[in-house]
């Protein structure tokens, strides 16, 4: 389902889904299983968490990495709701504590993939 609400941004494929339900090793292995099943692109995921918080978790495929990276795409996201974060240019995490702007970030997913593609 989640592989139906894709958008092609500078030809690259982007999900962006929010998984309030998720801890974020279930955060993590969803990332994964998306990035199997896109072929080439990205995977973005934020989820409410306890206490107020905001995970973020972001994903390239193998073959893009050269062109855009995880960590830059999650640090970019993760100011929307007051965080930071970083990681490998595959697979990266931030957390965050304005739960109220998860959607907003979400949102602008797209156009922090589309600055980085250049």
């Amino acid at each position: 389902e989640a592989l139906s609400k894709a958008v092609e941004v500078k030809g690259v494929k982007l999900v962006t889904i929010r998984a309030d339900a998720l801890d974020r090793g279930q955060l993590r292995t969803l990332v994964d299983n998306l990035k199997q099943k896109i072929g080439e692109g990205v995977v973005v995921l934020a989820s409410a968490q306890p206490e107020g918080k905001v995970a973020i978790i972001a994903g390239v495929t193998p073959a893009l990495v050269k062109k855009i990276q995880a960590g830059k795409i999650v640090g970019a996201v993760a100011k929307f709701v007051g965080g930071s974060g970083g990681g490998k240019p595959e697979i990266a995490e931030a957390g965050g504590k304005d739960q109220a702007q998860i959607d907003a970030a979400l949102a602008a997913a797209a156009n922090v993939v589309a600055e980085l593609l250049g």
